[in-house]
C-alpha cells in the first residue's frame, strides 16, 4: 500500500516536473524571433567578446582559447542560473502554494532540470567550435553524463538552501548576485590558473566550479582522463551539498506558506 502510494506521488511530481518545465521553455522564447537559437547563440556571442578581449588586450597564452573558456563559462552558467532561479521559485510560487496541496521541492528542482535543458542546447554551440578548431573528442567525453550529474546535484542541493533561506531573509536574492559575481572571478573560466598567486591556486581546491570545469576541460580539450580521485570529489562534494540542501529545505518548507 505505501509503495503503491509512494509511486503515485512520484508520478505526479514527475508529470508537474514535466509541465513546469516546458511551461517555462515556452515562456523564455515566447515572441522571440530566432527562439531556441538563442541559446546557442549566446555562449557563442560570449565566447568572441572574451576572446577578443582577454586574447589580443591581456594575451594569455591560452592554445585553442576559445574551447578552453565556452566550456568553463557553459557549465559555470548551468550552475549560476540554476541556483538563482531555484532561489527565487517558492516565492515566485506562492499563489500556487497557497491554493493546492503540492511537494514544494517541484519548484526548485523545475527550475535547475529547466537550466539542464537550456545547457543541452548551448552544448551544440560547443560542438560546433569544436569542429571549426579540429579538436577530435575522446572515448574520454563519455564521462560527460557524469559530470552533469554532479553539478545538476550540486545546483539543486544549493538551489533547495537558497530557496529556504530567501523565504525566511529576502536579502539573500539580492546577495546571491554578488556571490556569484565574485565567484565567477574567484574560478578560472577567462584566465589561466598559473595566473594567480600560489595562495590563490591553493584556495581554488576548496571551489567546487574549478575542479568541475576542469573535469571538463580534460575530457573535452585536452583529453585527460580524469582520476578516480578526482571523480570521487566531484561527486562526493556534489552529493554532500545536495544532501545539506535536502535536509534545511525539508526542515523549513512547513513553515514557507507563513512567509511567501
Amino acid at each position: 500500500m505505501t509503495a503503491g502510494i509512494i509511486s503515485e506521488k512520484m508520478r505526479k511530481n514527475a508529470f508537474i516536473l514535466s509541465s513546469l518545465v516546458s511551461k517555462d521553455f515556452k515562456l523564455k522564447y515566447r515572441r522571440s524571433v530566432l527562439g531556441i537559437l538563442w541559446s546557442v547563440l549566446n555562449p557563442l556571442l560570449m565566447m568572441m567578446v572574451f576572446t577578443a578581449v582577454f586574447s589580443t588586450m591581456f594575451r594569455f597564452n591560452i592554445a585553442d582559447y576559445p574551447i578552453y573558456f565556452i566550456l568553463g563559462n557553459t557549465l559555470f552558467t548551468l550552475m549560476s542560473d540554476s541556483t538563482s532561479s531555484a532561489m527565487h521559485s517558492i516565492i515566485d510560487s506562492a499563489a500556487l502554494i497557497k491554493k493546492i496541496r503540492i511537494d514544494k521541492i517541484v519548484f526548485p528542482v523545475e527550475k535547475v532540470l529547466f537550466q539542464l535543458v537550456n545547457f543541452a542546447v548551448s552544448l551544440v554551440a560547443v560542438a560546433i567550435v569544436m569542429i571549426y578548431f579540429r579538436i577530435m573528442p575522446t572515448l574520454d567525453l563519455l564521462l560527460l553524463p557524469f559530470l552533469v550529474l554532479c553539478v545538476v546535484l550540486f545546483s539543486i542541493g544549493l538551489g533547495l538552501l537558497l530557496a529556504a533561506l530567501a523565504v525566511f531573509f529576502r536579502d539573500i536574492c539580492h546577495l546571491w548576485g554578488v556571490v556569484l559575481t565574485a565567484w565567477t572571478y574567484a574560478t578560472p573560466i577567462f584566465y589561466p590558473v598559473d595566473q594567480v598567486p600560489v595562495w590563490m591556486q591553493q584556495v581554488m581546491q576548496y571551489n567546487p566550479m574549478y575542479h568541475y570545469i576542469t573535469y571538463f576541460r580534460d575530457i573535452a580539450l585536452w583529453g585527460n582522463t580524469p582520476s578516480l580521485t578526482e571523480s570521487a570529489l566531484c561527486f562526493g562534494g556534489a552529493l554532500a551539498v545536495f544532501i545539506a540542501g535536502l535536509l534545511v529545505f525539508k526542515k523549513a518548507q512547513n513553515k514557507f506558506i507563513l512567509y511567501v
